[in-house]
């Protein structure tokens, strides 16, 4: 039978020829959509590196001398300690740390270059000034299994911690650089630093690869007094399933526990609202290119549906012909399968080919810093292919239904 199919094609060699040109254009521009949805979905599957849910960012305030109730004899950063303090020991509040420019989906950043011997850190690597209880608030974790606790503690004790990825373009992982001296920091090459533990890579938002995210952390308290004040970043976890109405109930007691000194709470956010608002655009540009990418999608099958519906149509009389013959339905069926499968076949190594050398052109979509990585190329040109396939099963199988349910002396009869 095969034999007789792929005779066949060869005899009809001339609409079977524009067929080809059509499916090997449509696997061309199916793989480009699939590339650039692969990368993007892949971008924001990603581990993070943190955990932002049941995290709130609580704003501070400070009065003016302007306010009646002003305390000239007050001291910040004392009152803002405090106001820490009791929130620790609110009981849904899990943990509570301070920060500069730390915490994630954060447009503000603070760089610096991390140094070790010969190795130097990118310039733009984001500086986590923290203090000890960060890790716990974002549930940090180290490459060695660290738990977040663990990392607090090496934090309380001067230890820097760095992501994995930190010099990753000498091919050395963080991670083998664990507990040594030796790390300098703030441009300061006459202090040295103990390396605490190698952090999972912390992503900064989820539109941006984790391999592309350099970052340190180091104990606020540490390096010297007056840090610590109301422009801090006051971030507080509180304990799974006992964050309903927290907002409400904190800004309820926000009065009469939380006015200290000069210190009042302005404001409280959660990360689910900050993660929403801060990557809106990004989204939106995300379900535009869904959206899009989805029409021309509909558009590929319509169009290869009526193409195999015509085809099928006019060939009324040779479904009639082998049925007299004693072909059974399903035998027809998959003759006419097997045609527009074995077309896909041929076309799908010359589709291959331009697949390679547009990747190789980085004509297509970046990820891992590169557009022409061998598993994600052959991945995507499968998934064309079985996206194709069950089209062009649509487009054979339901005229071929109809045409199989008219009688074969009515068929040839009209033919």
């Amino acid at each position: 039978m095969q034999k007789k199919l792929f005779t066949q094609i060869r005899n009809e060699w001339r609409g079977n020829l524009w067929l080809a040109l059509e499916l090997l254009l449509v696997s061309v521009v199916m793989w480009y959509i699939v590339d650039l949805l692969y990368c993007r979905l892949a971008t924001y599957l990603e581990p993070r590196g943190f955990d932002a849910e049941h995290c709130y960012l609580i704003q501070m305030g400070s009065l003016t001398d302007k306010s009646p109730d002003y305390q000239p004899e007050a001291d910040e950063e004392a009152d803002v300690a405090e106001l820490g303090e009791r929130l620790r020991h609110r009981p849904e509040v899990e943990a509570v740390s301070f920060s500069l420019n730390s915490y994630p989906y954060n447009g503000s950043n603070s760089s610096d270059r991390i140094m070790f011997d010969t190795l130097r850190s990118p310039n733009w690597t984001i500086r986590r000034l923290v203090t000890p209880d960060f890790p716990r608030v974002f549930r940090y974790r180290g490459t060695q299994g660290e738990t977040s606790e663990q990392l607090t503690e090496m934090l309380r004790r001067g230890d820097v911690l760095v992501s994995d990825n930190l010099f990753r373009h000498y091919g050395i992982r963080a991670t083998s650089l664990v507990g040594k001296e030796g790390f300098h920091l703030f441009g300061d090459t006459t202090r040295n630093y103990r390396l605490g533990a190698a952090l999972q890579e912390v992503r900064y938002d989820d539109f941006q690869q984790a391999r592309f995210c350099y970052s340190y952390a180091y104990n606020l308290e540490l390096i010297g007094g007056g840090w610590i004040d109301s422009d801090c970043e006051l971030c507080v976890r509180v304990k799974e399933g006992q964050d309903h109405d927290f907002i409400a109930c904190l800004k309820a007691d926000s009065e009469s526990q939380y006015r200290i000194g000069n210190i009042y709470i302005a404001d409280i956010r959660s990360f689910t609202d900050i993660r929403r608002n801060y990557q809106q655009s990004e989204m939106n540009q995300l379900r535009n290119y869904c959206i899009g990418l989805g029409f021309l999608l509909l558009n590929i099958f319509l169009g290869l549906l009526g193409t195999f519906w015509f085809r099928t149509q006019q060939r009324r009389g040779e479904i009639a012909l082998h049925k007299v013959n004693g072909a059974t339905n399903r035998a027809v069926f998959a003759r006419l399968l097997s045609e527009g499968f074995s077309l896909l076949l041929i076309v799908t190594i010359p589709a291959l080919v331009i697949d390679f050398n547009l990747a190789y052109a980085e004509l297509n979509a970046w990820h891992n810093g590169t557009t022409l990585e061998w598993g994600r190329l052959l991945l995507c040109a499968g998934t064309s292919f079985v996206l194709i396939g069950l089209m062009i099963a649509i487009g054979i199988w339901y005229p071929a239904r109809r045409a199989m349910q008219v009688q074969p002396a009515e068929a040839l009869h009209d033919e």
